[in-house]
Parts: structure tokens; sequence; C-alpha cells
């Protein structure tokens, strides 16, 4: 699962590292980013890389109302091309969903301790996103998207039982493109992140609140 992240990268730089050119309105580092909200996302239009922000929590076309992207924040990789919440958007509409890390919590009850989970490099990565349009009762359009999850890697098995999709870039574009909507090939590429291009920290209960977003969040803990 991955419920928190941050994308805290300057935004110049994401848009050298993935390639899109389109402005972004109201873009801000973020420490702690949580699901309901806007995130910043890369999907492929008309030739090209496309930023935008779309709420975390996927709300199907056909959904009576919003509330359920609150309960499809993760899609499992393993079932995506067979649920029919995921299955047109896996062979059509994914996306990047761009962060810099992502938070998980090891132990139990009092004594759950929030990790930071980041690249050695602390250079900013890509989730591996579908999205979908979704229509509310005063007819505007809502994008929404879901990260999709895998088995963990060596460094997030003693943390937690799944793990993000992390695209290696050489990934990203295939991801994206449009021609490609075999769910065998698609597959190809959720599969854990290599862990030794990964790290992970302790850092302060602050991160389990989602209106702390502040740098205090990210700072290792004693």
């Amino acid at each position: 699962m991955c419920g928190r992240y941050s994308l805290i990268s300057d935004l110049t730089a994401l848009q050298l590292r993935f390639d899109f050119e389109n402005p972004v309105h109201e873009y801000a580092p973020r420490f702690n980013i949580a699901p309901t909200q806007n995130v910043l996302t890369v999907r492929w239009e008309d030739g090209h890389n496309v930023a935008e922000h779309m709420r975390w929590g996927l709300i199907p076309s056909w959904a009576k109302d919003m509330s359920i992207g609150n309960r499809a924040i993760n899609a499992r990789a393993e079932t995506l091309a067979d649920r029919p919440m995921f299955r047109t958007a896996l062979r059509r509409r994914r996306c990047l969903i761009l962060a810099d890390g992502f938070y998980e919590w090891t132990g139990s009850g009092k004594a759950r301790q929030p990790m930071r989970i980041l690249m050695t490099t602390g250079e900013p990565f890509a989730f591996a996103g579908l999205w979908e349009t979704w229509k509310n009762p005063d007819r505007e359009m809502i994008n929404s998207c879901t990260i999709v999850t895998t088995t963990p890697n060596d460094i997030m098995r003693p943390i937690h039982d799944r793990m993000p999709v992390i695209l290696p870039p050489e990934h990203e574009a295939a991801w994206l493109d449009h021609s490609i909507e075999d769910s065998t090939a698609l597959s190809s590429f959720l599969t854990p992140y290599p862990p030794d291009m990964m790290e992970t920290y302790p850092v302060s209960t602050l991160v389990n609140s989602q209106a702390n977003d502040t740098p205090d969040v990210i700072i290792r803990a004693v």
C-alpha cells in the first residue's frame, strides 16, 4: 500500500526529468501528500507528455458519486486486468505520478514507526498510475488517479507486504504509450524496484497527520 508521499523537487527539474513543457499552475513543494488531494501527474496527449494535477483516488466514469475514489488510492498490479474498476484504464489511461519519497509504517499500535523511503540519490521518480475522468452532478469533469502496487523488494519487506510500483526511467515512455494495450506486456513493467537503489529511515509521527505538511516531516527521527 502507499498512502502518503512527498514531492519537494524543483518544478524546473521535474520538467526536465519527465519531459513536459506545459505550464503547471499552483505548484508547491509537498512533504506529506494524502489521499483525495490533488497530485502532480504526467500523461501522454497529442504526441507530448502533459503534466496535470489529478485527484488522488480513482473515480471510475460510471460511479454515482466521488466517494468511491476514497477507497481506490491504490490498485494491485496482479488484478488490474480483471477488475472492472481498473481494466479499461490499464489499457488506455496510464500516467506517471511524480514523487521523491513515500512513507510506510512498521510495527503495531502505539509503537507504529513511520518510515520514509526514497532513492539513494534523492532524485524524483514516477509511480505507475492509472487515471479516469468522472463527471460530477454539475457536469464538471474531474480527473483522478490511483497508484499501482506490487510485492515488496528486500528493503520494503521488513516494513510492509506491498510497495508502490516505481517505474525505471527506461520504462516510463512505454507505460504512457497508448499503442500498448496488451495486459501481459504491461504487467512486465509492474515489478518491485531494485532495492540497492533505495534507502529508508525513520521519521517522526508528525507524518501521521496530513495537516503536517512541512519540512519537519522528512527529518530523520533520533
